[in-house]
């Protein structure tokens, strides 16, 4: 859940935030992305026999995006590493701030609180030349900007990648979008490429890499008693899982960056399971008046819901990628002790946001149940997260307003295929809208 107090560009209009953001270190319960936690019959990846390991303390990094999520999460992580790294944003005083300091304070909050420091970072604007010529000399860039922003930043990416090539510099570059999004990186070499003049694009698909990765980290909106703009806090979890088969040149040993040439199961894993707990949380929570996400899973009914629902989706997973069924029951178990966090105040309204967008066809709710029928499972209490869903309401999400409207116009069958793509006349329709209408 992650709500960047800065991005490289203005904040977009509410519907079309993405930040409610649970972005993929890893966990010794979790499946594991080089194939531990995989069922008999799925062959675990074996490590790379061509690609030796690059040293990251020689590495350089520019990172777009310098609010929460960038400096709390993949900022973090690189700058940990001994990565030199540059943050590219458009917030002049976050700018000024990184530079005057050349550090900062990340909150890391689980059981216990810790405060660490994050230095020797450095900062420009997303908008300048400094961007361009930054693309044209470091080994790795990465994005935390949300997904309606990776087309902006492509033009400066296309820049600094021409000046790569006409100052001959054939490093290997590798490039990785870390957003709450399927393949956000692929989507952001579409708009590079677009972005590229026709005779540097052979040059650019030799030597860069654009890497896929599944990004899970909570970053609450800030409450800091300081006014620091650069003060975050953050969960201790935290998972980064990068498709190790997309890379160019030697793989980058980046400790908390776990490589995996299965991404797409660890991407559905998260969705299906993180994201649509989350929003069924969030969804049943406001009905029954609770103010955050850790009050509206401590109410047994709900929980009882959420942890059934997860494990519908689970049941799918397990079918399709053949996740190991006690390992991903212990998966769905972390998962819910993150929703108690008491140190993470996450508002069930912000959470709920984008009801359109979480109702659509290839999102956690209803991609999950779409799997159900596929594999003939149990999904009833998915359909409770549905109806649920198409009752929120906030004054402050555009998408809210629209579902609203659509309801009264259309009413709960047809609105609801609409939105969703599901057959108006199908069972699993009917069964969403009775389950809607006991709601009420």
């Amino acid at each position: 859940m992650m709500s960047p107090s800065s991005s490289v560009w203005h904040t977009p209009p509410a519907w079309m935030k993405c930040w409610n953001c649970w972005q993929v270190v890893s966990n010794p319960i979790l499946p594991s992305p080089h194939g531990e936690g995989l069922g008999e019959g799925k062959a675990s990846p074996q490590p790379s026999r061509v690609k030796t390991l690059m040293k990251v303390n020689t590495m350089k990094a520019l990172h777009f995006g310098a609010g929460n999520i960038g400096r709390g999460f993949i900022g973090k992580l690189l700058a940990d590493a001994g990565i030199q790294l540059t943050f590219a944003d458009v917030n002049q005083v976050v700018l000024d701030a990184l530079n005057a300091r050349h550090s900062y304070q990340v909150h890391v909050v689980g059981e216990t609180e810790q405060v660490d420091t994050v230095s020797g970072v450095n900062a420009v604007s997303s908008i300048g030349d400094d961007v361009v010529d930054l693309i044209a000399q470091v080994d790795l860039v990465t994005t935390a900007v949300g997904p309606v922003v990776l087309e902006r930043i492509a033009p400066a990416i296309a820049k600094g990648l021409v000046k790569r090539k006409e100052q001959g510099n054939e490093s290997p570059l590798n490039i990785i979008a870390c957003e709450n999004m399927v393949r956000g990186t692929t989507q952001l070499k579409g708009h590079v490429m677009n972005a590229l003049p026709e005779d540097a694009k052979a040059w650019v698909e030799e030597h860069v890499g654009f890497v896929d990765s599944a990004v899970d980290r909570i970053v609450p909106p800030s409450a800091s008693a300081t006014n620091d703009p650069l003060e975050v806090t953050v969960e201790t979890f935290s998972e980064w899982i990068v498709d190790k088969t997309q890379f160019k040149g030697a793989l980058p040993n980046i400790p908390g960056m776990e490589l995996t040439d299965n991404l797409m199961a660890f991407v559905e894993r998260k969705l299906f399971t993180l994201n649509t707990g989350h929003a069924i949380t969030a969804y049943l929570g406001k009905l029954a008046g609770h103010q955050t996400i850790r009050d509206a899973i401590l109410d047994e009914k709900i929980r009882a819901v959420v942890k059934g629902a997860m494990e519908e989706s689970g049941a799918v997973l397990i079918k399709r990628y053949g996740f190991d069924a006690d390992k991903h029951a212990a998966y769905i178990q972390k998962i819910l002790g993150r929703f108690e966090n008491p140190y993470l105040k996450d508002d069930v309204e912000r959470v709920g946001r984008q009801p359109l967008r979480k109702l659509s066809a290839g999102d956690r709710l209803i991609k999950p149940l779409l799997g159900t029928l596929e594999y003939s499972l149990p999904h009833k209490n998915l359909i409770q997260g549905i109806a649920g869903a198409m009752h929120f309401r906030s004054e402050d999400d555009p998408q809210a307003q629209e579902l609203a409207a659509l309801i009264a116009d259309k009413g709960p069958q047809a609105a609801l295929a609409q939105i969703s793509g599901l057959d108006a006349n199908s069972e699993v329709v009917s069964e969403a809208v009775t389950a809607y209408k006991a709601m009420q």
